[in-house]
């Protein structure tokens, strides 16, 4: 699977998952990927900056490259099934996002402080979102405080 950073000619910014690259190309050329926010076809990628975490790096065998005779295109039923996938995929998260947004109490950068009030007893028990570092995540987690990581719709300001 990879992730990419994709924008329509509207400027609206989001991120998808795919198979591999070949899948993003199949999709994008046959118009399957289509914008969350206004539902635009015309799709590409967006710059990316590589997500390095510099602790915790261990040393790993390199992964085996696959020959290029096993890499399989995906055929036009597999490319409709995965865009399916996607939309629905797409949609659940869009409704997720708006579910917290109405729900939980927005506290930005001071998630990781808030979420260990909650935990500790030190402030009031309810759902919180924010923003936090994924070293900050992987302290909570370490301490013990309930967390999870949910992919976010970017928004451009009006």
């Amino acid at each position: 699977m990879i992730v990419y950073d994709l924008s329509c000619d509207n400027d609206h910014e989001f991120e998808s998952w795919f198979k591999n690259s070949a899948a993003y190309d199949s999709l994008r050329k046959g118009r399957k990927i289509a914008c969350p926010v206004c539902g635009s076809p015309k799709i590409h990628k967006a710059p990316m900056a590589p997500n390095i975490s510099k602790s915790g790096i261990k040393e790993m065998a390199p992964a085996p490259v696959p020959d290029e005779a096993k890499v399989k295109v995906p055929d036009v039923t597999e490319t409709d099934d995965m865009a399916a996938a996607m939309t629905k995929a797409v949609e659940a998260i869009k409704e997720l996002q708006t579910t917290i947004e109405k729900n939980f109490d927005n506290v930005g950068v001071k998630f990781p402080e808030e979420a260990r009030k909650i935990h500790y007893g030190e402030a009031e028990q309810r759902g919180i979102y924010g923003e936090a570092t994924a070293e900050e995540a992987q302290e909570l987690i370490d301490e013990g405080v309930d967390i999870a990581a949910v992919p976010w719709q970017k928004t451009k300001p009006s």
